[in-house]
């Protein structure tokens, strides 16, 4: 088989690399409420019960020598309960805190017998047989060897077994699970490539996931991880996860769970000091002169505090708009918000196929700011790229439904945004995490400092500037549900304007070549693009755009994340 040039250890090797370590919060997990299956500890799919585990055995770790990495390693699952069993094997880099799972699998239905027997198709059989996909080279004592399970007919792998030595692996390492029982995966954040020092012979290993995300999704990730000797994969993983056949989501938090929860994770939305465009709570919005207006129909009309005479659902036809008023004092008012009365608006929902919860909250601004574009140690004030008015900003809460942990957090950073796991996070007052939101325009990032959106190489973009301040929203305390649609309609009453799916601001259209002309004009010459280069390296929306859409009218309201 294929080899590496790797410096390796086993597990009983006198030499070894420092290892990951594990990640704990800040501080302990709270008892919750009580409820139906949401932090016991284990999630029943229908026909597969599952218990996450996070001990894990090391099997091998492999720091490569020839080219720039920390190394990774490769794991195995520890305290497996009875019954239960193994669908593959966990890998992650060493730079990073051990802070990963792999699911266990029980078949239901033989949990509910003594003898633990089942029928001709029970939900978990052993492989036939094992493919080596990849090894190192022999002449290393104790290195790495991939092995796929061959499923029976019927059946689909989890996951592959990494082991440090050329034995196959046991059968009874292994379960597969019932084809019907399966959703399609795909790859994500790779994990080594070792193809651009060995070219004849690669290994590549990612993590996976399942295709189908969002609210809606059932795919359910096992934590394994996939490897190929191919840098790009023209077909589908060789691997499947598992699919959640539970209706009732029975492991989702129930309402009195839900508010503990937000009470015990809920972030601490921090302001830059220099903020002019303060946040403010929607009804304040009405209530201070906001107006709606119709298409073809003269001036706009006041709406009142809970946007009852707003035109509701349906989907943005653009008929409708919500802008200032005409009077410039009025506008100007308007414009700078009311920290005071500010919340979190919550949209809570099922990720993964129920086995995670997301805490989605929504934070609103009046007005956003302009931007400021970085070039080199030149920053430069626009005067209207980047204004608009109605400005939707959020950031999500991932928690393991197993036990009610803090799994990671998503930031919303203009058109994009980005997942930071539990260990990279700032932490305040116990396990609440911190987001930082941006001068002007709001996005929210994980750290205080300067972010710039564009080009890195070119060292040119929209500059972000965040820092902690004495304006805040604390999300824990100044909040408000808003939707769980898997609670039911009786659970929750959403607010009439949730229901409002048109422009939350008029459109704007920005003379943004006569600023970018002026912008080019400041550069050295050494820094010279023409305007239609320029406008490459930004985000659409600085240079005009339809007024922004409510929460509910985004992708992202049922969809996973964008990033």
């Amino acid at each position: 088989m294929f080899g590496c040039e790797c410096l390796c250890w086993n597990r009983n090797s006198q030499y070894r690399p420092l290892e990951p370590q594990p990640f704990s919060l800040p501080a302990p997990i709270p008892e919750w409420p009580r409820g139906q299956g949401f932090g016991t500890g284990q999630i029943n799919l229908g026909e597969i019960v599952v218990v996450k585990i996070t001990q894990f055995e090391r099997i091998w770790t492999c720091n490569q020598l020839r080219w720039k990495t920390k190394g990774v390693t490769f794991y195995k699952p520890v305290g497996v309960p009875d019954g239960f069993f193994c669908l593959g094997h966990y890998c992650q880099p060493n730079d990073q805190a051990l802070r990963g799972y792999l699911l266990v699998a029980q078949d239901a239905a033989a949990s509910r017998l003594k003898d633990g027997r089942v029928g001709d198709s029970p939900a978990l059989k052993k492989p036939v047989g094992y493919t080596l996909m990849w090894n190192t080279d022999s002449h290393y004592d104790g290195c790495g060897y991939f092995w796929l399970p061959e499923a029976p007919a019927g059946y689909k792998a989890m996951g592959f077994l990494a082991t440090d030595n050329p034995n196959q692996p046991s059968l009874e390492d292994v379960r597969c699970v019932r084809e019907d029982l399966t959703e399609s995966c795909e790859t994500h954040n790779m994990i080594l490539n070792t193809g651009a020092n060995f070219s004849n012979n690669p290994f590549i290993v990612w993590h996976t996931r399942p295709c189908e995300r969002g609210m809606l999704g059932r795919g359910v990730a096992v934590g394994t991880f996939f490897c190929s000797t191919r840098s790009s994969l023209d077909e589908e993983p060789g691997i499947a996860c598992l699919k959640n056949l539970d209706s009732t989501l029975h492991a989702m938090p129930n309402l009195n769970q839900t508010h503990a929860l937000i009470k015990h994770y809920g972030a601490t939305v921090f302001f830059h000091p220099d903020e002019v465009y303060m946040p403010s709570s929607v009804s304040w919005f009405f209530k201070n002169g906001a107006l709606v207006y119709q298409n073809g129909k003269l001036g706009g009309k006041p709406i009142d505090s809970r946007g009852s005479n707003l035109p509701n659902g349906g989907k943005n036809d653009r008929q409708f708009w919500i802008d200032l008023p005409d009077d410039n004092d009025e506008k100007e008012f308007l414009k700078r918000g009311n920290l005071e009365s500010a919340e979190l608006y919550v949209h809570v929902k099922p990720a993964l196929g129920g086995t995670f919860t997301d805490i989605a909250m929504w934070i609103f601004c009046p007005f956003n700011g302009p931007a400021t574009i970085k070039v080199g140690i030149m920053s430069i004030p626009m005067s209207r790229i980047g204004e608009h008015i109605g400005d939707w900003e959020h950031f999500t809460i991932r928690l393991s439904n197993f036990t009610g942990e803090l799994w990671s957090v998503y930031y919303s950073q203009h058109s994009t945004g980005i997942w930071v796991d539990a260990p990279d996070l700032e932490f305040i007052e116990g396990n609440k995490p911190v987001v930082y939101a941006s001068k002007d325009g709001h996005a929210s990032f994980a750290h205080p400092g300067i972010y710039i959106q564009g080009s890195s190489k070119l060292g040119i973009g929209v500059r972000n500037d965040t820092a902690r301040s004495k304006y805040f929203v604390d999300s824990s305390t100044k909040y408000q549900i808003v939707a769980a649609e898997y609670l039911g309609d009786a659970a929750l009453e959403e607010p009439n304007w949730l229901q409002y799916m048109r422009e939350w601001g008029p459109m704007i259209v920005y003379d943004s070549r006569a600023e970018l002309e002026k912008l080019i004009s400041l550069l050295p010459v050494f820094f010279r693009f023409s305007v239609e280069n320029i406008f490459e390296l930004f985000p659409t929306e600085l240079y005009g755009e339809e007024g922004p859409t409510g929460p509910k009218e985004k992708d992202n309201w049922e969809e996973d994340e964008r990033c």
